[in-house]
């Protein structure tokens, strides 16, 4: 119980409320003034007590939200990283599995997992994954939808993307790594050398689709999202890969749900 007792001056609720927080993540700072127990008396036992359930609290929402992270490293490399991130990142929504947004920029700066350079990667699939998860629903189209439209319309045509795509890039083998590191996977050596790794994470039904995408499939896909023709994004995704497949990558958008809409840009339909 937070009272008046012992302010002095006392600070605002707003002043006051951001006093207990920071001390209920940060063990390092004092039991706020004024917190006392149904005694009457202050309790810094008691406090200590809440202040440890909270934090193993949201230690475990990140175990559960960074699973293959957590295997990678083990549990007390993990214990002591999401501490850390706990005390400078509070939940700011009362749904905690939205909790963990900026872990894997955390882990980047995280002095002792820099040996793991590939680490924060793995964290960002599986912050995607959770995403991807959560996100609005939508309908999917198929290749059948783009049957009407007339051969001189499809350089305008646009693709609505579905709401739960989402993109993860990384110069080192993170998908793999990843993929070893879930349920079911075996871990193995892994050539950190042998180059990086495009993922696309999306939920177009029930279950949320991970799969590696070929170089200049970001660009195309970046492209697309943003709103540009189907022709812009392959030029932009050719570009990056001069060896990057049109018909193959729609294929595969296509197949995995990733599309659920179509337009056409109004500027190429009045050039």
């Amino acid at each position: 119980m937070l009272t008046n007792r012992g302010f002095g001056l006392m600070p605002s609720l707003a002043e006051a409320q951001r006093i207990f927080a920071a001390a209920l993540l940060d063990s390092a700072l004092p039991t706020p003034v004024g917190l006392v127990g149904p005694d009457g008396k202050p309790s810094s036992r008691r406090f200590a007590v809440y202040r440890n359930n909270v934090v193993v609290g949201l230690t475990q929402t990140l175990k559960d939200a960074f699973p293959a992270v957590h295997r990678i490293v083990g549990a007390e490399f993990f214990e002591a990283v999401a501490r850390a991130f706990v005390v400078i990142e509070p939940p700011r929504s009362p749904m905690l599995f939205d909790y963990g947004a900026g872990f894997a920029d955390f882990i980047d700066q995280f002095e002792p997992a820099k040996v793991l350079p590939y680490l924060s990667d793995v964290a960002r699939i599986e912050r995607a994954w959770t995403e991807a998860y959560h996100a609005s629903e939508a309908s999917p189209i198929g290749l059948s939808a783009f049957a009407a439209i007339a051969p001189d319309r499809l350089p305008a045509v646009t693709l609505v993307l579905h709401p739960s795509l989402r993109l993860v890039h990384s110069r080192f083998p993170a998908l793999t790594i990843w993929q070893m590191n879930i349920d079911g996977g075996v871990p193995a050596p892994v050539d950190l050398a042998a180059g990086g790794e495009s993922a696309l994470v999306v939920r177009p039904q029930a279950d949320v689709e991970v799969r590696s995408i070929p170089n200049g499939g970001p660009e195309f896909i970046h492209a697309l999202a943003s709103g540009r023709p189907v022709l812009a994004a392959f030029e932009a995704a050719i570009a990056a890969d001069p060896g990057f497949d049109l018909s193959a990558n729609l294929s595969d958008l296509m197949q995995v749900g990733a599309v659920v809409g179509f337009a056409f840009a109004q500027e190429l339909l009045r050039a």
